[in-house]
């Protein structure tokens, strides 16, 4: 069947300011592009459905280049812990979940996030205790690198004062008594003890983030989630259940860790290989923490407390085996690296093992230095961002980094400028899955609550048409789709994201609270507003 969408204006985002009148799409593909007339001529004799855009603004099929689908879904599903603005509002919401549930049962939250609290302090297993005595707790931080239990938690993973810290990872302490909080791969001691996971409740997670996603107007997303469930062919039938199977169209780009690269591959897949819907991307791997707990790992330490660097994942040594056995299955490798050592360790890593041809991805590069930049700019890259990191993130970074250490990080126009390719993502449900958030976050540099509207590096501020680009063609190019996604042009993917308002034509504030019109997958509408 042909569609023809008119009465709007659409954007192709090939170049700046291109638009076109009208465009036809036929069996998931866009047909043609120009006026009416053209377009109509192009059809020929086949019979069109006319889509009346109604003067609202169309573009190319919005894409978060990372983010944990599922675990978007679990924070819908779950004691969401986001928008609390003080531990006691945490320790109270705990109560409440207590005296819901059965004696026993697991309280599981998620987004915790100290540093926008007035007092910082993290809960603790012993207040934790006094909220839910009957019941284990697990609260999540925000950033997915570290968590806080409660005693009746800790003693169900047999986690005690003698446990010591296992690789890459950290039992906090306080005067040899457990704190509570556990960092990085010291979480993954918790497994055993956590209720198990079911296959309907991936799936159902997974059906609740594709509803918020569409209707937020992503049309896919690259998404690291094979590692987390328990069974990695349980967690990609889940994928291939509810999006190919159950009718929901979107494109899913799965990364696939390290963790689970073994059974992946003894199952017969490939780089890039799948079905319409979910294809398997690059390797995924951790080089490091986060900033927020203070796991990522620095070169020169943190400023707000000096002797620590952060958490390695790996050594050096295992960072390029890692990167070897990629290679050995013909993969590039996406590593999370959010310090400028654990940035010069895969830089190292992959300098040593380059790629045949397929694009590395880093994820997040949010700390760096001149030298760093230089050795990016001469390798097949590509810098996955989160835009929305500035706005949660100042200014209390600068307290952490050190602010006469602050030119290189965050420094998104000077990564374009220098020709390094960058794509735009979320990290959702570390931060809001909204691509409007990020492209607000990454034109203005502040913060959405702040009054007095302090930005944040005027000089790495991005224009509409470049933050636009970074969720269209940036997002495209990282997974190897440049030549048939992210742009509106005949032979592309009929995958569109239609706004009530023009970006360009508006002040930047108005994404905070523009409506998406319409959603639109493979030709198929799977969210309108109406």
């Amino acid at each position: 069947m042909l569609q023809l969408f008119k009465n709007g204006t659409i954007y192709t985002m090939e170049n700046e300011h291109t638009t076109v009148d009208a465009l036809l799409t036929s069996n998931g593909k866009i047909k043609a592009v120009g006026s009416e007339k053209e377009v109509r001529s192009a059809a020929g004799s086949e019979e069109i459905t006319t889509v009346d855009l109604d003067g609202k603004t169309m573009f190319p099929g919005f894409v978060d280049s990372h983010l944990h689908l599922v675990g978007v879904g679990e924070t819908l599903l779950r004691l969401d812990l986001s928008d609390m603005t003080s531990k006691n509002e945490v320790l109270e919401a705990v109560r409440k979940k207590a005296r819901e549930l059965s004696k026993g049962e697991w309280i599981q939250g998620d987004g915790w996030n100290e540093n926008q609290w007035e007092d910082s302090s993290v809960p603790t297993a012993e207040e934790l205790d006094e909220a839910a005595p009957d019941h284990p707790v697990i609260l999540k931080r925000i950033c997915r690198h570290a968590v806080v239990v409660n005693s009746f938690a800790l003693f169900l993973a047999r986690i005690d004062a003698g446990t010591p810290d296992p690789e890459g990872g950290v039992i906090e302490r306080r005067e040899e008594k457990l704190t509570g909080q556990l960092k990085d791969q010291a979480q993954d001691l918790m497994i055993p003890a956590l209720p198990p996971i079911e296959e309907e409740y991936i799936q159902t997670a997974l059906k609740t983030a594709l509803e918020h996603a569409w209707s937020l107007g992503l049309t896919g997303g690259h998404t690291e989630d094979l590692s987390y469930y328990g069974d990695f062919t349980r967690t990609y039938r889940a994928f291939q259940k509810v999006i190919e199977e159950d009718g929901r169209p979107f494109r899913a780009h799965l990364l696939v860790h390290h963790h689970v690269i073994e059974d992946w591959h003894r199952q017969g897949h490939s780089f890039r290989s799948g079905s319409r819907y979910v294809e398997f991307g690059a390797m995924k791997i951790f080089a490091d923490g986060a900033l927020g707990g203070r796991t990522a790992l620095l070169k020169n330490g943190y400023a707000d407390d000096p002797g620590e660097k952060g958490v390695a994942i790996h050594s050096p040594e295992k960072l390029k085996q890692l990167v070897w056995k990629a290679r050995q299955y013909d993969m590039p490798v996406a590593v999370h690296t959010i310090g400028d050592q654990a940035f010069e360790y895969i830089i190292d890593a992959i300098e040593a093992f380059p790629s045949n041809g397929e694009r590395d991805r880093l994820i997040h590069a949010q700390i760096l230095d001149e030298e760093l930049i230089k050795r990016a700019e001469k390798l097949p890259i590509v810098l996955d961002i989160q835009p929305r990191f500035v706005p949660s993130d100042f200014p209390w970074v600068e307290v952490r980094i050190g602010k006469d250490r602050m030119k290189w990080n965050y420094a998104w126009k000077t990564l374009m400028d220098r020709g390094i390719a960058l794509a735009g993502g979320s990290d959702a449900p570390i931060e809001p899955v909204a691509p409007l958030l990020g492209i607000h976050a990454a034109v203005t540099r502040t913060k959405p609550e702040d009054e007095n509207k302090t930005v944040y590096g005027e000089s790495e501020k991005l224009s509409m048409y470049e933050a636009i680009s970074l969720f269209t063609k940036g997002s495209a190019f990282a997974c190897h789709h440049e030549h048939d996604r992210g742009i509106i042009k005949p032979g592309f993917a009929a995958d569109f994201t239609v706004l009530e308002a023009d970006p360009f034509k508006e002040n930047p504030d108005r994404l905070l609270t523009m409506d998406v019109e319409r959603t639109i997958v493979d030709g198929k509408t799977v969210y309108s507003k109406k």
